[in-house]
């Protein structure tokens, strides 16, 4: 594995149930930076409002990306995050902080998620607020900065299409809406 430069920031975004959490693992791990899982920062009343399957506002958004952007400031050296980052308002609020922020766009259909969150029993994000999430989306994929992959493929043929990103290769199957950084990071899977 080749050296991590140490200005690495990457969201891991996408709808309920897409896998940022399993990718943003294995982001983080070889690319040895530290994971956030945004989820760890919402409030108790966000918490709340959503085991009871009521789908969050953008007043009730907006302190949770405070404190994300928050965090992704506080690791300088990098760092993945896990966020859903629905609205492109939200990927510009943490873009504000981090204007290098990378974004990896796990792009599923809303029968996929809703089958994806109905086998998480006890998870904090109910079946029921799967359309919401898609409601709410404005797909990224157009935007700077963004790698649109489909969530569906095997997590080492994700991970091998954000390595290929990252070091400024052409992707299979996913759609590279950006410049790839100039630095050039190792994911190795």
């Amino acid at each position: 594995m080749s050296s991590v430069p140490s200005t690495v920031f990457l969201v891991v975004m996408g709808v309920a149930g897409c896998g940022k959490s399993s990718l943003g693992q294995v982001c983080a791990a070889h690319l040895g930076l530290p994971l956030l899982e945004g989820d760890d920062f919402h409030s108790s009343a966000n918490v709340s409002k959503m085991r009871s399957g009521i789908a969050l506002s953008d007043d009730d958004r907006q302190t949770w990306l405070d404190m994300l952007a928050a965090q992704l400031q506080a690791h300088p050296a990098g760092v993945v995050l896990t966020c859903s980052a629905l609205r492109q308002r939200y990927r510009d609020r943490l873009r504000a902080a981090v204007p290098s922020l990378r974004f990896v766009f796990l792009s599923l259909t809303q029968d996929q998620a809703r089958e994806r969150v109905a086998a998480r029993p006890g998870h904090l994000f109910p079946v029921s607020l799967v359309a919401s999430q898609f409601e709410t989306l404005e797909d990224p994929s157009h935007e700077a900065g963004v790698l649109r992959v489909d969530a569906t493929r095997p997590l080492a043929e994700l991970g091998g299409q954000v390595q290929q990103w990252l070091n400024g290769l052409p992707t299979v199957d996913a759609v590279a809406a950006a410049s790839a950084p100039t630095s050039n990071p190792s994911l190795e899977v």
